[in-house]
């Protein structure tokens, strides 16, 4: 049987996300328990297909870095998804910027893939890698 591909998905701790901030509101009825439950629900579905699924949940910056960056040593991943709660509001752009570098220098052969919502993670895997 061959190896299960490995992937990462990065999100911010839904638990921490303000939902009623602009760049967040903007998501009519979304909430912490939506985002995760999708998140979950993503990362059920990668298994059922065959990925070996890692969710990495992050803070705002505080620690952010150093947690992506101890999953890219101790891990060879083979697609980095970056969620949309980082690369969409501008208050996280320089984070979003970081992560991108530092995947690139970490695991340079790595694929870098987007959502644009909890819902979309494995078609954004799928584009990239497939089992």
């Amino acid at each position: 049987m061959p190896k299960a591909i490995k992937i990462l998905s990065i999100g911010i701790d839904p638990f921490l996300i303000d939902f009623t901030l602009p760049e967040y509101a903007a998501f009519p009825g979304l909430n912490a328990e939506k985002v995760a439950a999708g998140i979950e629900s993503s990362m059920k579905q990668l298994r059922e297909l065959g990925y070996d699924a890692d969710k990495c949940w992050i803070d705002f910056g505080e620690t952010a870095i150093d947690v992506v960056s101890e999953r890219l040593d101790n891990n060879d991943y083979a697609c980095v998804l970056i969620g949309a709660g980082i690369r969409k509001p501008d208050a996280n752009f320089l984070m979003f910027e970081n992560l991108v570098n530092l995947i690139h220098s970490k695991a340079p052969k790595t694929k870098i893939c987007f959502n644009n919502a909890p819902h979309d993670v494995v078609t954004a895997i799928q584009r990239w890698v497939k089992p």
